[in-house]
């Protein structure tokens, strides 16, 4: 369970961008993490100003940012060593099934599907505080190593 606030340091994100609260679970098998979205994100102001939903490139974003990328830096062992990978978003087959809205906390679970030459291919589900769905899909990326 250490590791998994070391991988939250270690994202390549920061607000008004970072969609990760905290990391319940991180191991070689997936990863599960939450995160409330505040009633005054950024987003919200145009997306629809009478009633405010949360775009569904952002859920799929919070999706990645718990289910892929955070489990990207888990199997690189990038924690143990505490140095930042570059990580690419490459592919995203994502379904959304209900709306969230402002003030609304999700649960991100994910399962790896496979991992192997720096690839890395997860299935991704969010649920909210109900327990319902509100969101699936399979979501891809992969780490650059420079030089």
């Amino acid at each position: 369970m250490d590791h998994c606030q070391t991988i939250l340091k270690l994202l390549p994100y920061r607000l008004p961008f970072l969609f990760v609260d905290r990391y319940l679970r991180i191991d070689e098998n997936g990863a599960e993490g939450e995160y409330t979205f505040r009633e005054d994100e950024y987003f919200y102001q145009g997306h629809f100003p009478e009633y405010p939903v949360t775009p569904g490139v952002i859920l799929t974003e919070v999706m990645a940012q718990i289910g892929l990328v955070g489990l990207g830096i888990f199997l690189t062992k990038a924690y143990e060593t505490r140095k930042a990978q570059k990580f690419v978003f490459t592919s995203s087959e994502v379904e959304y099934l209900k709306e969230v809205l402002p003030g609304e906390k999700v649960k991100v679970v994910s399962e790896k599907i496979f991992f192997r030459l720096g690839k890395l291919k997860c299935k991704v589900e969010m649920w909210n505080a109900n327990g319902e769905r509100v969101a699936k899909g399979v979501l891809s990326g992969m780490i650059i190593n420079e030089g």
